[in-house]
């Protein structure tokens, strides 16, 4: 992997060899987050916009010169990336914009954005001999590590809060996963599952530890970007947890802005639920990252739920280094944004998801984007992964189901009411 220059600490700035560490800078503890640095001369001699032209690969694997795997790597056989831009011209129209998009991540093997992640983790882990995997989540992060772990029959110990979605659950369970149910926050399952790691010896998968997450989630901007013939949106939606989806985005956007493949860096908006809303907080009251208090993550968006979020320091980057901003929306507001989101584009998005229309819906009322802006909303999850939610959502729109007889009559009965 001679593309990768070296790992560097975003706290102190020390640089490291590929081999010298494995997951943090020692100097700063579980907090010591490092960024992968690559050598874009070389890069630009093994890919480019007219080589991806021809390339019929329609995975993350399609960018592997610019992920921290070998040429050769292995990769598992599910079909991870190129999910679909929807063009929203009713989204847009309602809400006064010249022109809004929806990358659909729903659509990935396990239904979330985290599969390219875990792609990521699988590849690393095999890379480096790893008997079992490990990882924490409020669950997207676990259901892709577990789906992706079982189609290469490799290992894995998942820890997640006891109140995840019942359906997120299940998942792990089909997959095979060993399954640890917390009883408490997914603060607590995080901190439980780098114990264990060191513990047992495990290749520790967790988002804001592990150097390499950021580098597979950031090929969904990849994607957005080639899917518009290389000219970048001006605006990305994308709501905000742990910060590691919206890290991975700007580290993508770096990677395109280095290579000369786009010639404008997007501003980033960071979406978050009023009961999570750690970077918005910070952001918006100038506060330091490393030292400000948990907040209590409590939401209905259980995928974007972080008392701490793990991956702050690139979270707050995203934002003010391209003249972004943070917005934090209620939890009405988010299932609101369910239904609306699923009638005006057709996606159906669990409420992590739904969360960044739910910003768009607030910034385009507050004035924060413009008519002319060109606006992509990033989906990161599936609707079926939190039913309950998703039926709250439309009791809040007034939307039920009719019950009638099975017999013509009673129909007419019904639809004379309707």
């Amino acid at each position: 992997m001679d593309h990768i220059k070296h790992l560097k600490c975003l706290i102190c700035g020390k640089e490291y060899a590929t081999d010298e560490i494995e997951y943090i800078c020692p100097d700063h503890g579980n907090e010591g987050i490092v960024d992968v640095r690559y050598d874009y001369n070389l890069i630009k001699m093994r890919i480019s916009k007219e080589s991806l032209a021809k390339n019929k690969d329609y995975t993350i694997w399609r960018y592997k010169p610019l992920l921290p795997i070998a040429a050769d790597a292995a990769v598992p056989p599910l079909s991870i990336g190129w999910t679909p831009l929807y063009d929203a011209p009713r989204l847009a129209e309602k809400l006064g914009l010249k022109q809004v998009w929806v990358k659909d991540d729903g659509r990935l093997p396990t239904a979330s954005f985290k599969d390219r992640a875990s792609a990521i983790a699988v590849v690393k882990a095999q890379e480096k001999g790893a008997e079992i995997i490990t990882t924490a989540s409020t669950g997207n992060a676990a259901a892709a590590l577990s789906g992706i772990c079982a189609s290469v029959e490799q290992p894995n110990v998942i820890f997640v809060p006891e109140a995840a979605p019942p359906a997120k659950i299940a998942q792990l369970l089909v997959y095979g996963s060993t399954v640890m149910l917390v009883k408490g926050t997914y603060d607590d399952a995080f901190e439980l599952c780098l114990e264990a790691a060191a513990e047992y010896g495990w290749y520790n998968r967790n988002t804001a530890y592990n150097p390499y997450m950021t580098e597979g989630k950031k090929t969904a901007v990849y994607e957005i970007c080639e899917q518009l013939d290389w000219n970048a949106p001006g605006v990305i939606f994308v709501s905000v947890g742990d910060g590691c989806i919206i890290g991975g985005l700007h580290k993508g956007l770096k990677d395109l802005m280095a290579l000369g493949w786009i010639d404008q860096m997007p501003r980033i908006i960071g979406v978050q639920a009023e009961g999570s809303a750690f970077m918005y907080e910070a952001w918006r009251d100038g506060e330091d990252v490393l030292t400000k208090a948990p907040v209590s993550g409590i939401t209905v968006a259980d995928s974007i739920s972080a008392g701490l979020p793990r991956d702050r320091i690139k979270a707050l980057a995203a934002v003010t280094e391209t003249n972004g901003a943070y917005i934090s929306v209620s939890d009405d507001e988010i299932l609101e944004a369910i239904p609306a989101l699923a009638r005006g584009v057709g996606v159906f998005a669990e409420p992590a998801g739904a969360t960044a229309y739910a910003g768009l819906i607030k910034a385009a009322a507050e004035g924060l984007v413009s008519s002319d802006d060109r606006i992509v909303v990033l989906n990161t999850g599936n609707g079926l992964k939190d039913i309950k939610s998703a039926m709250k959502s439309v009791e809040m729109a007034g939307t039920k189901a009719s019950r009638v007889e099975p017999n013509l009559a009673d129909l007419k009965r019904v639809m004379a009411k309707l």
